[in-house]
């Protein structure tokens, strides 16, 4: 990882923080990582020897994912910035029916941020990445003044493998197939918002922020039919389902009442106004699969652990509008996509 800011004297002492010295390249970058992200990141006495990674050729077609992550808070029930990073890269290579390999990390860093926080934050990233049998393969660190970054953001880059069978992809979603989610939804967008703004629930809302590694493994062990795979960060399912629907040019239906929330979630959506369907999630997909495939798939999932895993919809010839809910009473009306961000910075 190499570091690069201009114009800062170099300070004998960072007193615990990340200075403007910390990103200039030389003597306080080369204490920042050989102190605090090498051991963290690639154990005792390890670090990368070049500024790129030289990796193996692949046996199969290469996959490649990018992210950035500006959450705020950096530590919210349930994950935090690092974790975060490394599941949402993985799970963008996962749903894609990728294997995850090879991960880089770029971190800019608030002057000021204290040390102690970078450090709590590159272990949760080092543990994620041992979770997900992910290698951290090159990177870099920059230093901006205080006040430019609310403490600290992360970028991603990730690089996995086809593993076949892969899904089929969203131009072969038909009629009749049916659109399951892996769990309870809307969970780390209400954790965020909690946390973020000081509520109060009981229990306190937790997000669902981990890998889908798991999920994505049960489902291909089924050998059901599956159309596409897709995690429900922001914009939550509805804006999954408005996305396929304008690729495939067919309806999606969704039976709210099958809909799995949490009571937590369901209460702070009831008193905040927000629809869960329309809430970000971190460890949660929806998939469309084949009719004849939904319930061993479903079955599969629920063995794993995603006791949860629900069918809550269907896809439809294309009809007057793109997406259609079925809500509380029965009755069907638009699911309308939120124009803009009602939860912003959430991951």
């Amino acid at each position: 990882m190499s570091g690069e800011t201009s114009g800062c004297p170099l300070p004998s002492d960072d007193g615990g923080r990340v200075l403007l010295a910390h990103g200039e390249g030389a003597k306080l970058t080369r204490r920042l990582l050989d102190e605090h992200v090498f051991p963290r990141l690639f154990g005792t006495g390890m670090r990368p020897l070049e500024d790129a990674a030289l990796l193996p050729p692949l046996s199969g077609s290469p996959v490649l994912a990018t992210d950035s992550f500006v959450v705020s808070p950096l530590f919210f029930p349930g994950g935090d910035i690092g974790s975060l990073a490394v599941y949402g890269t993985v799970n963008d290579l996962l749903v894609r029916g990728a294997r995850p390999l090879w991960l880089t990390l770029s971190m800019i860093l608030e002057e000021g941020l204290p040390l102690s926080v970078l450090d709590r934050v590159l272990d949760r990233i080092a543990a994620a990445a041992r979770c997900c049998d992910i290698a951290i393969v090159a990177g870099d660190t920059k230093v901006v003044p205080r006040g430019a970054a609310d403490g600290l953001f992360l970028s991603t880059a990730g690089l996995g493998q086809l593993v076949e069978p892969a899904p089929i992809g969203v131009s072969e979603i038909k009629p009749g197939d049916v659109v399951l989610v892996t769990g309870p939804i809307g969970r780390h967008g209400i954790a965020i918002l909690t946390a973020r703004e000081g509520l109060r629930f009981e229990p306190p809302p937790t997000s669902d922020c981990a890998p889908l590694t798991a999920a994505v493994a049960a489902l291909r062990n089924s050998q059901a039919a599956i159309r596409v795979m897709r995690d429900a960060t922001r914009g939550g399912v509805t804006a999954v389902l408005h996305e396929w629907s304008r690729d495939s040019g067919l309806t999606l239906f969704v039976d709210e009442r099958q809909v799995p929330i949490t009571p937590e979630v369901r209460g702070a959506c009831e008193l905040l106004g927000l629809d869960a369907l329309s809430v970000a999630n971190e460890g949660t997909m929806v998939v469309v699969i084949s009719p004849e495939d939904s319930i061993r798939a479903l079955a599969a999932l629920r063995d794993a652990g995603y006791a949860g895993a629900t069918a809550i919809g269907e896809v439809r010839s294309r009809g007057v509008v793109p997406v259609v809910v079925s809500r509380a009473l029965g009755r069907e009306q638009p699911l309308v996509e939120p124009s803009g961000a009602p939860l912003p910075r959430i991951c």
